[in-house]
C-alpha cells in the first residue's frame, strides 16, 4: 500500500511538471556528459527528436539520421538523441559506450543525451509532453526506437513518425520547416 502511494505520488509530480510546461522550451534534460541544458537553447532551431538504440533493427538509421543532420544543420535542423533502453534492452551500456558506438560505426555529431524511459512511471518529463502534443495511431505510448517527433522553430510539435518511417522518408518535411 504504501509502495502504491508513493508511485502514485510520483505519477503526480510528473504531472504537475508537465502540466507547468508551456513549451517544449521550458524542459532541461542531462547530456551525455551529464550537464544539464535546456531545450530554450533550441529556440528558433527545427528539432527532430528520437528515442534511440544501438542494438535495435533500425539502429542503421544513425546513418540516415547523421546525413541530414550534415545536410540542414547550417539551416538550422537540429537532431537530438535520447537512447532508450526499454524495448527488449537494446540500448545497453553507458553514455560514454552509447557516444562511442555511434561515432566509430555513424560517425555520429548531432547531440546525444543521457539515457532515459518514454513509457512509464518513470518516463522523461520531456517524453510525457511531447506524447501529449502527438499521440500515436494506437495511443499515446511510444511503441519502439527510433519513434521522432519533429519540431518547427516556434517550439511546436508538428508530426510524430513511427520507427519504421525513415530519416530519407521525412526530409520533406524537415525541409518544409527550414
Amino acid at each position: 500500500m504504501l509502495m502504491r502511494r508513493m508511485i502514485f505520488c510520483l505519477m503526480a509530480m510528473v504531472s504537475v511538471l508537465t502540466l507547468s510546461a508551456q513549451s517544449i522550451y521550458d524542459f532541461k534534460v542531462i547530456n551525455d556528459v551529464d550537464q544539464e541544458v535546456s531545450l530554450s537553447e533550441y529556440k528558433g532551431k527545427v528539432l527532430l527528436i528520437v528515442n534511440t538504440a544501438t542494438r535495435c533493427g533500425f539502429t542503421p538509421q544513425y546513418k540516415e539520421l547523421e546525413a541530414l543532420y550534415e545536410k540542414y544543420r547550417s539551416e538550422g535542423l537540429e537532431i537530438l538523441d535520447f537512447p532508450c533502453n526499454q524495448f527488449a534492452n537494446q540500448a545497453p551500456g553507458t553514455e560514454a559506450e552509447i557516444v562511442s558506438f555511434c561515432k566509430l560505426k555513424y560517425d555520429v555529431t548531432f547531440p546525444q543525451f543521457k539515457k532515459i524511459e518514454v513509457n512509464g512511471a518513470n518516463e522523461a518529463p520531456l517524453y510525457t509532453w511531447l506524447k501529449q502534443q502527438k499521440g500515436g495511431i494506437m495511443g499515446s505510448n511510444i511503441k519502439w526506437n527510433f519513434t521522432k517527433f519533429l519540431v518547427d522553430r516556434e517550439g511546436n510539435v508538428v508530426e510524430r513518425f513511427a520507427p519504421t518511417v525513415t530519416p530519407e522518408k521525412i526530409e520533406e518535411k524537415v525541409k518544409a520547416l527550414l
